[in-house]
């Protein structure tokens, strides 16, 4: 099952720049020198933002679960839970370990317990443990899953090390295939689903940000192996969150590519009819926690995979 119509997403309450993000985050912008009353400012529109966002999903029918966020422990990326859990459709939740120190405490278990009872989930992979040894893999951040076909797309970076990648790929029988992307300055691009992403039938990508030619060709043929439609951006495009996009359906069983108003701007008309082929374009402005969360609308969206309990 590639896609769902059911979604978990939390309410943020401290939202701000992390500074321990920051390092290897390139598409965040500090908040330095703004004074606390700014900070707030800042908080209250992402907040504004995210009710906007979760309105419009409800409204093209699909099923959001929304959690609030604690103010204790301080938790500023918290609206990003993709990043540390993800569930599957053979009744498994999946933990992950979280390179920023203060972003390892937004996993929280009265979460995973409540989507257990709720949705009877049976198990629960806890790969966090990697993070004694500074190993690293960030969610569906890191992982770009093509579930149709058990493949895991995964960029390296600080944030994806391939100790981790293939722990989780033989637990949950994924093929990994692992690339490195970069930025034509040379930077890294901390998670894979900024650069690409894969729905049912279609997917996106920025090849052009990875340097090596067999590795870049490689995921290339995987994806026009399994997907109908390929559709390239530019790094660009990337830049404006144009591969920061979910694939869902409401219950109804209509397809939406959902993406924000930025990343929708970026795209070329005839990206957008590609795109369309099978499903409608979704979005919703988000550009205070773009800038300075320096994710999108996919990072925002924790999928789940199983129907909830009667």
């Amino acid at each position: 099952m590639q896609t769902t119509h059911t979604v978990l997403m939390i309410a943020p309450v401290q939202f701000g720049f992390n500074p321990d993000a920051a390092e290897t985050n390139s598409f965040m912008e500090a908040d330095t020198g703004l004074s606390g009353e700014a900070r707030q400012k800042i908080q209250a529109a992402a907040r504004e933002e995210f009710m906007r966002f979760v309105e419009v999903l409800r409204k093209a029918g699909m099923n959001v679960i929304t959690v609030e966020d604690t103010p204790v422990p301080h938790t500023p990326d918290s609206i990003f839970p993709n990043n540390w859990i993800s569930t599957h459709d053979d009744g498994r939740i999946v933990l992950y370990p979280m390179e920023p120190e203060n972003r390892r405490l937004e996993r929280r278990a009265d979460i995973v317990i409540d989507l257990a009872n709720r949705f009877g989930f049976a198990k629960t992979e806890d790969l966090s443990g990697f993070e004694d040894n500074g190993i690293f893999l960030e969610g569906t951040g890191s992982l770009v899953l093509d579930r149709d076909n058990k493949i895991a797309y995964a960029n390296r970076s600080s944030r994806m090390h391939s100790e981790a990648l293939q722990d989780f790929a033989q637990r949950m029988g994924f093929t990994a295939l692992e690339f490195t992307s970069r930025r034509k300055d040379g930077g890294q691009i901390y998670h894979t689903n900024v650069m690409m992403a894969v729905g049912d039938g279609a997917s996106v990508i920025c090849a052009d940000v990875i340097p090596d030619a067999v590795e870049r060709q490689a995921v290339l043929d995987s994806l026009r192996q399994h997907q109908r439609v390929v559709v390239e951006i530019s790094e660009a495009q990337m830049d404006e969150f144009a591969g920061n996009m979910l694939h869902l359906r409401n219950s109804k069983g209509e397809k939406f590519w959902v993406m924000s108003s930025r990343a929708y701007n970026a795209l070329t008309p005839e990206q957008i009819k590609a795109l369309e082929h099978n499903s409608s374009l979704l979005h919703a402005p988000l550009d205070v926690i773009e800038r300075y969360g320096g994710g999108s609308a996919r990072c925002m969206l924790a999928e789940i995979f199983v129907p909830e309990k009667d």
